[in-house]
């Protein structure tokens, strides 16, 4: 007899996938960088290595959520004291790995804004990288609330945007996807199939920043069927929306590789090319304010962590409080941009993703997926949740267009961005 568990509805499934493809596919998927760094110059294994690293993703993910919904915990810090334990004291290791890929990601977002202005005007980069800078400093201090507000709809824009070039431009190219991948296995063969492993994992490692965010997202689900269904609904998109931008650049790769600086903004370049002026356009103001955006929202989040350090209890006004530590963050973080955004992708990205393969990937995928079978053979499927996590599901009864669940689900996506504070 096949054991009960509560109903998870279609909805809550989906939202939770849905969640993890907006965290991936954003502005710095949206540039094209990320799949020409690490999958079009593998040329047919890229796109193996691409599937690879998103099924990775997605069962790291389904581990993590498991272990976080039956045991009702309140944090990602809990989370890793009980994939550690015994050794509760190694959660530092992911919170080193998190405030180190999240200042990454804010030093791509600057640097890709900062290349795009290069393009579209022919700005000096070094300037595109103190104006975004600044502009991201006010923007934090003084907007960050209608920032916060605007994201959900820009992170739609560029993606939809995105799509609609990937798609255009593999059906435009002059060989077609099947020509270039059958000359590519001609001349490689499995010669580049090793790095195709590594580069999955790397970039599954990497992509592991959006953890937390998940975790409190997917506090809807309330058994392990749900998990498991929201995580292959989002390995299927996730999946679909990477290969179509490696499909595409690797019909471009000749081309865009030709350009100067055509490999920073690989997707802006072929746009370009294309002579679509309309979509160029409309593909860099969205690419523009996403990547602005990314900037601000993060940055909000590493504000509300630091900002209550003891250091500076002494200054009474909150938003003096909030300007020192932005600008430290943002004077950080623009000093990294000047690596430029192809190497803060290829080595910052690339020594983060080593760092979360060994943190979260493969003790998820081995130790968590251990003991949580060990723990639902005790306990059963269906999850005894907290009572805020059982108030997250109640919350399913309203549908995905009702006000009420999309407030608590950006609530929920807010306090996962904030890093908990350490005792």
């Amino acid at each position: 007899m096949k054991p009960k568990y509560a109903k998870t509805t279609f909805m809550a499934v989906f939202s939770v996938g849905a969640v993890l493809f907006s965290a991936h596919a954003g502005g710095g998927f949206a540039t094209g960088n990320q799949a020409n760094t690490y999958y079009v110059g593998l040329g047919w294994a890229g796109v193996a290595s691409a599937v690879l690293a998103m099924l990775l993703l997605t069962l790291t993910m389904k581990e993590a959520m498991i272990m976080y919904n039956s045991r009702g915990l309140k944090g990602h810090r809990e989370l890793f004291e009980t994939l550690y334990h015994p050794f509760d004291k190694l959660f530092w290791l992911f919170e080193i790995f998190f405030y180190i890929m999240v200042l990454m990601a804010v030093a791509a977002a600057i640097s890709g804004a900062a290349s795009a202005l290069t393009t579209y005007f022919g700005l000096d980069y070094t300037i595109g990288v103190v104006g975004v800078g600044l502009l991201v400093l006010m923007l934090t201090i003084f907007g960050a609330g209608i920032v916060r507000a605007a994201s959900t709809y820009m992170g739609i824009a560029i993606l939809i945007t995105a799509i609609t070039i990937y798609a255009v431009g593999i059906f435009n190219s002059e060989s077609t996807i099947l020509e270039v991948l059958k000359q590519d296995m001609q001349a490689s063969g499995f010669g580049n199939v090793p790095q195709a492993i590594i580069n999955a994992f790397t970039y599954a490692g990497f992509q592991c920043v959006t953890l937390p965010t998940m975790v409190a997202c997917g506090t809807i689900l309330n058994n392990k069927q749900g998990c498991s269904k929201s995580m292959t609904i989002s390995f299927v998109i996730n999946t679909v929306a990477l290969v179509l931008s490696v499909f595409m650049l690797l019909c471009w790769q000749s081309t865009y590789t030709a350009v100067e600086g055509g490999t920073i903004i690989p997707t802006l370049t072929v746009c370009n090319v294309m002579g679509i002026d309309g979509l160029t356009v409309i593909y860099g103001i969205c690419l523009l304010l996403c990547l602005i955006s990314t900037g601000v929202t993060t940055i909000f989040g590493f504000v509300a962590r630091f900002e209550k350090l003891p250091i500076f209890k002494k200054i009474e006004s909150a938003p003096v409080r909030s300007a020192i530590v932005s600008a430290f963050i943002i004077v950080l973080s623009m000093s990294i941009s000047m690596m430029g955004l192809s190497n803060i992708i290829k080595y910052g990205y690339g020594y983060c993703g080593y760092l979360g393969i060994a943190v979260v990937v493969i003790p998820f995928l081995t130790v968590g997926a251990y003991k949580n079978r060990k723990y639902m053979k005790a306990h059963g499927e269906s999850f005894e949740m907290s009572a805020a996590n059982a108030e997250a599901v109640s919350s399913m009864a309203e549908t995905a267009e009702s006000p009420g669940y999309r407030v608590r689900r950006k609530a929920a996506i807010e306090a996962a961005a904030a890093p908990a504070e350490a005792e």
